[in-house]
């Protein structure tokens, strides 16, 4: 299992998970299954997608890249969508390769793109959900 040094091991602040420790050599890997997002999701759910699509795009922008240690579970919330299987798919492979859609990407993360926006702000470590009130 390739281990992707640089990428983040999680969302700053939280318990929300970008990659794996070691591989499940007993089980194999953790199946990606397409999660569907509702609308009524809980902000911080929203925000720790933007910033794994966030670590996605600084890591490899459009080039795809090789599952590895990424999180089965937060890549099933982007599968399908903003991140496309390279090839056949094999929901529970490693080695499988992704590569991120950007089109997709943007149009669901528009706040991602904006030219005047910042840049993903991984050390903002004191938000919680009452930030995002108002947000919808």
């Amino acid at each position: 299992m390739l281990k992707h040094r640089g990428f983040p091991g999680r969302l700053p602040g939280t318990d929300f998970q970008f990659t794996i420790r070691r591989e499940n050599r007993k089980k194999g890997a953790t199946p990606i299954q397409r999660r569907e997002r509702f609308k009524d999701r809980k902000p911080a759910d929203k925000k720790a997608d933007a910033g794994f699509l966030s670590a996605l795009i600084a890591n490899f922008g459009e080039e795809p890249f090789e599952r590895g240690n990424l999180d089965a579970g937060r890549l099933s919330w982007l599968i399908g969508r903003e991140v496309k299987p390279v090839g056949e798919f094999d929901p529970a492979d490693y080695d499988q390769l992704l590569q991120v859609d950007m089109a997709a990407a943007e149009a669901a993360f528009p706040e991602l793109f904006a030219k005047d926006a910042p840049a993903f702000d991984w050390d903002d470590v004191d938000w919680d959900d009452d930030d995002f009130e108002d947000e919808d």
